[in-house]
């Protein structure tokens, strides 16, 4: 069994023809959260994987085994849920309160501009559905958030240091336009009030009463 300690995110400073060279190995996210474990490369080498406890490894990343020899990490599919909204009734906002309550549940989510990403979970596709969100079962590579905080690189997106003030120009005045009663106006007076620090604000689900149409596709 070859050793493996190095990883460089995304092949960090590795020319291209190097790349091209590097054996590969699919992995799923399952393995990939994990710093120690074993695998098999692209030449049918047996690997032995010991990563700085922590470390996430991402599709795209290059592990260096102790003969100096490089493997390129693809994220293997896997079963997700993919949720997205309702482009008749909805907004790219409801995104946003899907995250929110996913977040607050400690579940893995992969973010992407237009859609989310979760391990199958029956309950949870209920629960977004409810919400009037769109929830369909796919076959793909898995990469969710690591957390601001998480050892090593998180998210696979190579921010490439810009300034986070992101700018996107969405000018969200959170009216959203909706001709559907959302009922946001039914939010109590003390919502207003800014909430102590360490206090835990529960927020429900609200139920949206709007008519679907035949596209709509939430499947409650």
């Amino acid at each position: 069994m070859i050793q493996v300690s190095k990883l460089l995110p995304q092949g960090q400073g590795l020319a291209p023809v190097l790349l091209k060279r590097a054996t590969t190995v699919k992995l799923d996210w399952d393995v990939r959260q994990k710093s120690r474990f074993a695998a098999t490369d692209s030449a049918g080498r047996e690997l032995g994987i010991f990563l700085p406890r922590g470390t996430l490894v991402r599709g795209g990343d290059v592990l260096v085994a102790e003969d100096g020899s490089m493997v390129r990490v693809i994220a293997a599919p896997q079963p997700v849920l993919v949720i997205t909204h309702c482009k008749n009734h909805g907004t790219p906002f409801d995104l946003t309160r899907a995250a929110y309550h996913l977040g607050n549940r400690h579940v893995p989510i992969e973010l992407q501009p237009d859609h989310l990403k979760i391990e199958p979970d029956h309950v949870l596709a209920d629960m977004l559905r409810a919400m009037h969100l769109i929830v369909t079962e796919q076959n793909l590579a898995f990469e969710p958030e690591g957390g601001a905080y998480a050892a090593g690189h998180g998210g696979g997106h190579n921010h490439g240091g810009h300034d986070h003030h992101h700018g996107h120009g969405h000018g969200h005045s959170h009216d959203h336009g909706h001709s559907h009663d959302h009922s946001h106006a039914a939010a109590p007076a003390t919502a207003t009030a800014a909430p102590a620090r360490g206090r835990t604000v529960s927020i429900p689900v609200i139920s949206h009463g709007h008519v679907h149409g035949p596209d709509c596709n939430h499947d409650h």
